[in-house]
């Protein structure tokens, strides 16, 4: 099995699959998987095909981080093993809010595949049942009519079964990869001079984000700045809201944090959630200023909330207005998404 070769786009492909799945979401676009195979062995890449269709009578534009088409940044399918989940291992991204060259438009009657390897992406060594299912949500997902909707949308489809004779016997619980560095230190890949005194100032300013936040949680306070980020009051929501910073709190201040600076994308940062606690830094966060909205340091909040280690949340939407929104729609929803804690980090604007 090839952990390392992360995609395959469209070529030729079998005549016949043998097992696919379909969705079709409110707008037309119908969302296919399919496998050549019903069992593989532990050297097989797990490979699938995803295709979707617009069924519709006008062009449909999908935000282009939801699909499978370009580098997969995001958790865009549900897998599971004997009907336990299998985590998502690849990675977690933090971008600006969605702007029009951010979306893939399919026409009228016409559709997109690609290939996708996904053995670097979920951990498919164990042998056993494995059902996988292409799904993501989330708001902005389809432009209508030139306008971004701005409410929760979903793509996914129906699951594809395939049996794996992995490396390991069924049952076994693959083992984290120890963490060698040592606890509670800071150190760089691939970075500068200035750029490492430029990470040191941010990791300072989410450590410092982070422990305010976890007083303001600690202090039973349930003011606009909670209820701003995190939604109307329950004693659970609140009790994961507290763990969460007591988490990011403590990875901050004990846990060995590597940043790495060789990202030329233009987004802010993304870590891979099973790996605590590396983080890589792009474009986007050398120009952020070093606290207050979309900082430096609120960045790296952002990113160590991820790991699963810590929050394991998820990106559901981006900015300000989306988690603000979603705090009122969906709060439990808002208590997984990484940009709401990087929010309630930072504190802009203020409250009490």
């Amino acid at each position: 099995m090839n952990w390392n070769h992360a995609m395959k786009f469209g070529g030729a492909v079998a005549a016949a699959t043998l097992c696919f799945g379909a969705y079709a979401a409110d707008n037309g676009i119908v969302t296919k998987v399919s496998m050549d195979k019903q069992s593989l062995g532990a050297s097989d890449d797990v490979v699938v095909k995803v295709t979707m269709t617009n069924t519709s009578s006008t062009p449909q534009q999908i935000l282009k981080w939801h699909t499978p088409f370009g580098d997969i940044e995001e958790a865009l399918f549900e897998v599971t093993r004997d009907g336990v989940a299998v985590p998502y291992e690849g990675m977690h991204v933090k971008r600006p809010v969605p702007t029009a060259g951010d979306y893939f438009t399919i026409q009228p009657g016409k559709s997109h595949t690609v290939h996708i390897e996904l053995s670097s992406m979920y951990n498919m060594s164990v042998t056993g049942e494995y059902k996988i299912r292409y799904k993501t949500k989330g708001r902005d997902l389809f432009v209508a009519n030139g306008n971004k909707k701005g409410n929760a949308d979903e793509i996914a489809s129906d699951a594809v079964s395939v049996y794996i004779e992995g490396a390991l016997r069924r049952g076994v619980v693959p083992e984290a990869q120890p963490i060698q560095s040592l606890a509670g230190s800071l150190s760089y890949s691939k970075c500068s001079a200035s750029q490492q005194s430029t990470i040191a100032s941010a990791v300072d300013a989410g450590k410092a984000m982070a422990t305010d936040g976890d007083a303001y949680l600690g202090a039973g306070k349930t003011g606009t700045r909670y209820t701003k980020w995190f939604g109307a009051y329950t004693s659970a929501r609140y009790t994961t809201a507290k763990s969460h910073f007591a988490a990011i709190k403590d990875a901050f201040e004990n846990k060995p944090i590597t940043v790495d600076c060789s990202c030329n994308k233009t987004y802010y940062a993304y870590v891979y959630p099973t790996q605590p606690y590396k983080i890589y830094v792009c474009k986007a966060f050398w120009t952020a200023p070093m606290t207050g909205t979309d900082s430096k340091g609120g960045t790296l909040v952002h990113e160590m909330s991820h790991f699963n280690a810590v929050a394991g949340t998820d990106d559901h939407v981006y900015g300000q207005s989306g988690a603000a929104s979603l705090a009122i729609s969906n709060p439990d929803q808002a208590l997984d998404n990484a940009d709401s804690h990087e929010y309630f980090g930072e504190n802009t604007p203020a409250g009490n």
